[in-house]
């Protein structure tokens, strides 16, 4: 088995080896006359991708046999090419034989450089296939990269997970056309509710597929997906590098969700490499946790955090002015701190079952506040003391002790500013001592004063 590219097709090639190793850790290979397919699984089994290359993708392409397969480590080929892509001319591949039990990669250099790497393979590896008709998914759109970086933008970047809710546009009530009409698909943040969510930010999305996507099917019930968003991220870089849309096929919680390149308007059968990458959902659906057609409350003031370019309409779960003049008539966001609407409003009832838990704190917290506010009114009026007296007579006498410190500061340097020039080093150093340390005594009531509160 050998095959070398170059050009762009060495750039794919290098794409392709980076997003793979952002799912996976071992690329399984698989090389026959007609395509050479690269496969790899993470070790949760849920994710899964394939790349497949046809023989015209390379400049050199030759397999002895009728199939060669072997397995080596991402992390290995990644190593390789560190080198920068621009400064290669050319990469070669080679597996000797089939039983070899090394796989050599060599890289010639413009500058004249030539390197050559060997890296350990297993000839028998344990190579999984996936295998879906992407005509059986009822439920499809298709994204340009750039716009669903744009969206994803919204969501905290320690995300782990995102919900995709797709409606039928004209399914939405007319009570909710005012606000989120015509926005049939919701992207809604996915937060553990096993996990301490009090800093988590809740984010949701109600996207006009019209306006965002250049395709979009879906018809029936509402239905969503959760899967993660490390591998989507990985696939939208691959196809924002390659210039081509994503296609994301999916079904209904539970059931996968399938993603492959779109190229143009044709199904990729021109195209000399094509891309899969199948990811597991949550079984459990998320449209009970709240209606996916209805806004936020009308109380929400909308926030003008939104980019021109892409019409968005920020709302929080806090109440704020609406400093955009423009809103958005094809996306809405809606972010709550505290990881879920609900959540934030009983915050209130939250804590005060927390206080019932534990009384002791609640109590101390109370006498604390309590003993603030009557020192606050012993010290704003002396009237109510007994006899007009202080109750804390060292106190009065604070301002007294600074004051004084200051003066003595001031004539300290005004002696040292005398006594340059016409006294002796001897009399200079005594009058130092002496001012020094009557600041040291000063210093030391007011620490007293401040100690004796």
């Amino acid at each position: 088995m050998e095959w070398s590219l170059s050009g762009n097709a060495l750039k794919t090639f290098a794409r392709s080896v980076t997003c793979l190793a952002r799912v996976g850790n071992e690329l399984a290979i698989q090389a026959s006359p007609s395509q050479l397919a690269f496969h790899t699984i993470n070790s949760s089994r849920s994710a899964y991708q394939s790349i497949t290359f046809k023989p015209d993708f390379f400049d050199l392409y030759t397999i002895s046999g009728a199939q060669v397969q072997c397995s080596v480590l991402l992390k290995a080929i990644c190593a390789v090419l560190r080198t920068p892509i621009a400064s290669i001319d050319h990469l070669s591949v080679q597996l000797p034989d089939p039983d070899a039990s090394k796989v050599q990669l060599t890289l010639n250099c413009y500058n004249g450089v030539k390197k050559a790497y060997w890296i350990t393979c297993n000839v028998e590896p344990d190579i999984q296939h996936l295998s879906l008709d992407r005509t059986r998914f009822p439920s499809n759109f298709v994204v340009r990269p750039r716009d669903l970086n744009r969206l994803l933008a919204n969501f905290q970047s320690s995300l782990q997970e995102i919900t995709i809710i797709a409606t039928e546009p004209t399914s939405l009530p007319s009570d909710a056309a005012g606000e989120i009409g015509g926005k049939a698909v919701e992207l809604r943040s996915y937060i553990d509710p096993t996990k301490d969510n009090d800093s988590s930010l809740h984010t949701q999305l109600w996207i006009d597929p019209m306006e965002e996507f250049v395709q979009y099917a879906h018809s029936g019930d509402p239905v969503d997906v959760t899967f993660g968003v490390k591998e989507l991220k990985a696939f939208l870089s691959f196809c924002e590098g390659g210039e081509v849309d994503i296609h994301l096929f999916f079904e209904k919680a539970g059931e996968p969700i399938l993603m492959a390149p779109k190229f143009g308007l044709d199904d990729g059968s021109s195209s000399n490499f094509d891309a899969t990458l199948v990811l597991a959902t949550m079984l459990t659906s998320q449209l009970h946790e709240g209606n996916p057609s209805q806004a936020p409350p009308a109380d929400d003031v909308m926030i003008g955090q939104a980019d021109h370019g892409m019409g968005s309409q920020a709302q929080q779960g806090i109440p704020r002015a609406n400093v955009s003049g423009h809103p958005s008539d094809h996306t809405k966001i809606w972010s709550d701190l505290s990881g879920s609407a609900a959540k934030s409003g009983s915050g209130a009832e939250g804590r005060h079952v927390q206080d019932e838990r534990n009384p002791s704190a609640a109590e101390q917290r109370e006498i604390q506040r309590i003993s603030t506010i009557q020192i606050s009114k012993a010290r704003s009026s002396g009237g109510n003391v007994p006899g007009g007296s202080n109750p804390y007579p060292k106190l009065s006498h604070l301002h007294e002790h600074v004051v004084c410190s200051s003066l003595l500061l001031k004539c300290l340097m005004e002696s040292l500013l005398f006594t340059n020039g016409c006294c002796n080093s001897f009399l200079l150093l005594y009058l130092f001592s002496f001012w020094s340390n009557l600041i040291c005594k000063c210093h030391k009531l007011v620490w007293e004063v401040i100690v004796s509160m």
